[in-house]
């Protein structure tokens, strides 16, 4: 018999397990870590076709008049903008502007759709429910809704003859309604790669019908799953946020790079006297990308120094499979946030160079515009 675990299980734990993934605690979920190697799983998402079993990542359902408005009070990005049929990411800040969470926000034509990040499931839905008015009604779906990522530049040879051809032509952040192996999805091209590729929202009820289907059909195209291992490196090369390590409660989407994502001019929302007064100010420390000879790996903590004195700390770092070399991303103080600006790693008693680069790292990817 299986060990006895607390932990929560998504309805594909038992083809982990059978295809021998290794099992770990993310997020209070036993999760995938790997199946055959990180670097080979990643490369196959890079080159082909890989599948992701994403659903430990939390859905709310928000409806009701003054969903719009609500929801624009909570949110630094515009979602009035938003058309139906269209994804928006989207940090939620607290009054000083430190990042309650990143999320998606899919917009239908009498609901919305939130996705949050798996740790943040209670935290999010506390925060929302504390400032939501009484004719909004908001609604945790996250154990009623499985979800996988087919990502890959071969992800719609997977997919083609088993969802509406429109699918197949959704452009970036863009989704529809329809069948998936028959059973009723939501079926959206957002990513987390860099890859092209489609996410895949469904009842659990149709768990079995639409992972075996998606095996079946992405045979010819090497389809495999992969794990959260390879999963942080890919997005680590395309330098998205992990939550608790780029971002957190005391980081602000300014300081992050995300500035882009923060609509002043819309009007009022949590936080935005913060961040008005830290655009016009300036952030006293950036997220910047960091780049390392040799094969020294950045590790998550490690102190950014320049002559002895530290001035930030790395939140992200890993071996870039597709690069070769060992990448990262770290808060630095402004003045060092300039690309091609030296500094050094210090990790213990041990101290090696770095140089701040562009970001994303990895710009060859397949994901659509």
């Amino acid at each position: 018999m299986p060990p006895q675990t607390t932990l929560k299980r998504t309805p594909f734990h038992s083809y982990h397990r059978a295809g021998g993934g290794k099992l770990i605690e993310f997020a209070g979920f036993e999760m995938p870590v790997r199946y055959t190697g990180d670097v080979e799983e990643h490369l196959r998402v890079r080159r082909g076709v890989g599948l992701f079993d994403i659903s430990h990542m939390g859905e709310f359902d928000v409806r009701g008049p003054g969903a719009v408005e609500f929801l624009d009070s909570m949110v630094t990005n515009h979602v009035a903008a938003v058309e139906i049929g269209q994804a928006l990411y989207t940090p939620m800040c607290r009054p000083d502007g430190g990042i309650v969470d990143d999320l998606l926000i899919y917009r239908s034509d009498d609901h919305f759709m939130l996705v949050v990040n798996a740790s943040n499931i209670a935290k999010d839905f506390q925060w929302l429910r504390e400032h939501c008015p009484p004719e909004i009604r908001l609604t945790d779906r996250s154990d009623a809704t499985a979800l996988l990522a087919v990502q890959g530049p071969r992800a719609p040879d997977v997919l083609r003859g088993h969802v509406p051809d429109q699918a197949l032509e959704l452009a970036s952040y863009r989704f529809l309604h329809g069948p998936l192996f028959g059973a009723p999805a939501l079926i959206s091209r957002t990513g987390y790669t860099g890859e092209d590729g489609f996410e895949l929202y469904f009842d659990p009820a149709h768990a079995a019908v639409v992972w075996e289907g998606l095996v079946r059909a992405g045979g010819s195209a090497g389809l495999q799953p992969v794990g959260l291992g390879a999963r942080d490196t890919l997005r680590l090369e395309m330098a998205y946020m992990l939550y608790g390590h780029d971002i957190d409660e005391s980081t602000t989407p300014l300081e992050a790079g995300l500035g882009w994502t923060v609509k002043l001019e819309k009007g009022d929302f949590i936080g935005r006297d913060a961040l008005v007064r830290q655009k016009q100010q300036g952030p006293t420390r950036k997220l910047v990308g960091l780049e390392v000879e040799g094969r020294r790996v950045l590790r998550h903590g490690m102190i950014a120094e320049v002559e002895g004195r530290s001035m930030g700390r790395v939140t992200s770092g890993s071996f870039s499979p597709s690069l070769g070399r060992p990448i990262g991303m770290a808060y630095v103080e402004s003045s060092l946030a300039r690309v091609g600006r030296a500094l050094v790693v210090r990790s213990g008693a041990r101290a090696f160079p770095a140089t701040v680069v562009k970001r994303p790292f990895y710009t060859q990817g397949s994901k659509r515009s």
